[in-house]
C-alpha cells in the first residue's frame, strides 16, 4: 500500500484522512484471516498497547497504529471497545499527529483514566522534530500530551504539553522521555511515571504529580535501571497487587541471563515497596515477564470488580519480519488477571475465556508412550488442560512433547524434560521463510513431579500457562490455519489428564462500516 500520508498534508486533515482510510478498506478484510479473541489491527500497522481502561460501561483499548501500511509509521492511535476483552469492536482513529508537538514521528504510547467529570482522559507522548544532531540525523523531542473525549471523539488540551524538557531533572534526554502511565491516588491527585533515558546512556522511570491532572511537577526518580537489565525501560507500569509494589517495564538491548531473560527487547517485571519518604520504588526481586517470543509493551488496568488486568503486543521489534502479505499486521495478547503469590507474578487469561468454551472433550489417565493422537482434540481455536505425570516414579519419562498446529509438513512444538526441569518451544518447523529466533527455553525450577499446562491457540498464536501461571510463554505461529491437528510424545511411559475446548467464534464479528453512534451509542 502506499501511504496517503504525504508531506503536503495539511495537519488538521490527518485524523479524517485516517478514520476515511480505515473506514475505506478495512472492511474488505476477510474474518477468518484474523484472530478471534484477540484484537488485531483495524487494517495496516499495530504495536504498543495504550490507553487500557474501563469507560462507560465497555473496556476500551487503544493501540499505536499507522493505518496506512503494514509497517511502523508516523504514529496514531486506533481504537476499539468489547464487553468482554475477548470480542472487540473497532472505533475510529482516536488520534493522529496534527499537532506541532506531535507532527515529528507521531502520537507515540500512553495510558488513559475515565475522570470523575465524566470525560475520558489520554495521555500521551508527543514527538516533534528538534532539528539536526552533529551526525545530521533528525532529533525528535518527546513530551507528555492530554487529550479528552467522550468514548469517540478525542480533543486535544491546548495547554499541551503538560510535561517537557522543564520538568526533567539535570542529564535527562529530551529525545528518550516517553510511555506515561496515569493514574488517580486515593485522595484524587493525580500521579504519572513516564520511561526516560539518563546521559550515561541507561534508563530512569520518573514520577510526575499534579493536583488536577493538567498542571504537573515532578516528584522523583522513581526507579533506576543502573545496568541492571538492558538500557531503555519503555512502557512503565506500577500498582499494588498482594500487598506488593509491583513495577512493569519492557528494556531495550538486553542482555540474556541464563533462561531468565532474552536477548534484544523484553519484559521485567520488579517486585518491592516504596519508600514512606521518598516515595521511590525499592525492588526486592525480579522475572521476566513472559518467556516467549512475541511480548512487549505491557500495559495493565484495574477491572469495575477489582481485577489487575494486563495485556501486551504480541510481537517483538526483533522479530517483526514474520509479517506476511495480509493487510494488517500486529495483534495483542489475551488480556490477563494478575496476582502476586511466594514472591512471584502470576497470570491466568481472564476468566470471561470460560465462558466462550464449547464442546468439551476430556480423557483421564491415558497411559502415552510413542506417539499418540486423541479424537476431538485438534484445533487452531481451542482451550487445552494438560497434566503431565510419571506412569513410575522409580521410572519417569525422559521427554514430553506436544505438537500443534500440525499437518504432514508443518508442526510446532512444547517440549519438556524433567530431569532438567526445562521447557522449549519450538518453532522451527512451523513454516517461517525469515532467519528470525525460533525457540526459547523456559526452566521450570519448582517441578514436583507433575506438569500442569494450559495452552490457549487462536488461529496464528499460542499462549502456554504453566503451572497455574507461574510462567508464560507466548508465541505467534505462521502456519495456515488449515493445519490443526495435535500429537502427544513422550520418551518413557507418562501418564496424561487432557480436558480440550473449542473458544467459540460465533459472536466474533466486528463491525467494520458502521456510522460512529452505532458503534458506541451514548449509553455505553
Amino acid at each position: 500500500m502506499v501511504s496517503a500520508i504525504g508531506g503536503d498534508t495539511a495537519r488538521g486533515d490527518r485524523l479524517k484522512r485516517a478514520r476515511d482510510y480505515e473506514e475505506r478498506f478495512s472492511g474488505s478484510i476477510v474474518s477468518g484471516e484474523r484472530p478471534c479473541v484477540h484484537l488485531p489491527a483495524r487494517i495496516g500497522w499495530m504495536n504498543d498497547p495504550n490507553g487500557f481502561s474501563y469507560y462507560r460501561g465497555r473496556y476500551h483499548l487503544f493501540y499505536q497504529y499507522y493505518p496506512f501500511e503494514t509497517k511502523w509509521g508516523s504514529m496514531h492511535w486506533g481504537h476499539a471497545v468489547s464487553d468482554d476483552l475477548l470480542h472487540w469492536d473497532y472505533l475510529p482513529v482516536a488520534l493522529a499527529p496534527d499537532k506541532p508537538y506531535d507532527d515529528g514521528a507521531g502520537c507515540f504510547s500512553g495510558s488513559a483514566l475515565a475522570l470523575p467529570d465524566g470525560r475520558h482522559m489520554l495521555m500521551y507522548t508527543g514527538v516533534a522534530a528538534a532539528g539536526r544532531k552533529p551526525d545530521g540525523t533528525l532529533a525528535m523531542r518527546q513530551t507528555q500530551c492530554l487529550a479528552f473525549g467522550d468514548g469517540i471523539d478525542y480533543e486535544k488540551y491546548e495547554g499541551n504539553p503538560v510535561i517537557d524538557e522543564a520538568l526533567l531533572p539535570e542529564g535527562m534526554s529530551t529525545e528518550h522521555f516517553r510511555d506515561p502511565k496515569v493514574w488517580i491516588e486515593g485522595d484524587g491527585t493525580f500521579r504519572c511515571v513516564v520511561a526516560g533515558l539518563d546521559e550515561s546512556g541507561f534508563g530512569q522511570i520518573l514520577l510526575f504529580k499534579s493536583e488536577d491532572g493538567l498542571h504537573w511537577d515532578f516528584g522523583c526518580v522513581f526507579a533506576r535501571n543502573d545496568m541492571q537489565i538492558g538500557t531503555m525501560w519503555e512502557c512503565p507500569d506500577t500498582f499494588e497487587l498482594d500487598g506488593v509494589q509491583v513495577l512493569l517495564v519492557s528494556p531495550q538491548n538486553m542482555l540474556p541471563e541464563g533462561d531468565e531473560f532474552i536477548s534484544g527487547n523484553g519484559t521485567l517485571c520488579l517486585l518491592g515497596h516504596r519508600d514512606g519518604e521518598t516515595g521511590e520504588f525499592v525492588a526486592e526481586s525480579r522475572q521476566a515477564i513472559d518467556y516467549g517470543l512475541d511480548f512487549y509493551a505491557t500495559q495493565t488496568m484495574l477491572s469495575p470488580d477489582g481485577r489487575r488486568i494486563m495485556i501486551a503486543w504480541m510481537q517483538n521489534w526483533d522479530s517483526i519480519a514474520m509479517g506476511g502479505e495480509q493487510s494488517w499486521f500486529g495483534q495483542m495478547t489475551l488480556p490477563r488477571e494478575l496476582s502476586v503469590r511466594d514472591g512471584r507474578l502470576y497470570q491466568q487469561p481472564v476468566r470471561e475465556l470460560e465462558k466462550a468454551r464449547r464442546n468439551r472433550v476430556a480423557y483421564g489417565d491415558v497411559d502415552l508412550e510413542g506417539a499418540l493422537s486423541l479424537e476431538g482434540v485438534s484445533g487452531r481455536v481451542i482451550d487445552l488442560l494438560l497434566t503431565v505425570r510419571s506412569s513410575d516414579e522409580s521410572e519417569p519419562y525422559r521427554e514430553f512433547s506436544i505438537w500443534f498446529a500440525q499437518d504432514e509438513r508443518f508442526h510446532t512444538s512444547l517440549s519438556f524434560w524433567p530431569a532438567e526441569r526445562m521447557l522449549k518451544l519450538n518453532r522451527k518447523h512451523s513454516g517461517l521463510r525469515r532467519a528470525i529466533v525460533y525457540h526459547r527455553t523456559c526452566a521450570v525450577p519448582d517441578f514436583d513431579g507433575t506438569l500442569d499446562l494450559r495452552i490457549v491457540l487462536d488461529r496464528c498464536s499460542v499462549e502456554i500457562f504453566v503451572d497455574g501461571g507461574e510462567r508464560v510463554l507466548t508465541m505467534m505461529i505462521p502456519t495456515d490455519h488449515s493445519a490443526d491437528r495435535i500429537t502427544f510424545f513422550s520418551d518413557g511411559r507418562a501418564v496424561l489428564d487432557v480436558e480440550k475446548y473449542d473458544i467459540e467464534t460465533d459472536s466474533v464479528q466486528r463491525r467494520w462500516g458502521k456510522r460512529k453512534e452505532e458503534q458506541c451509542p451514548k449509553s455505553c
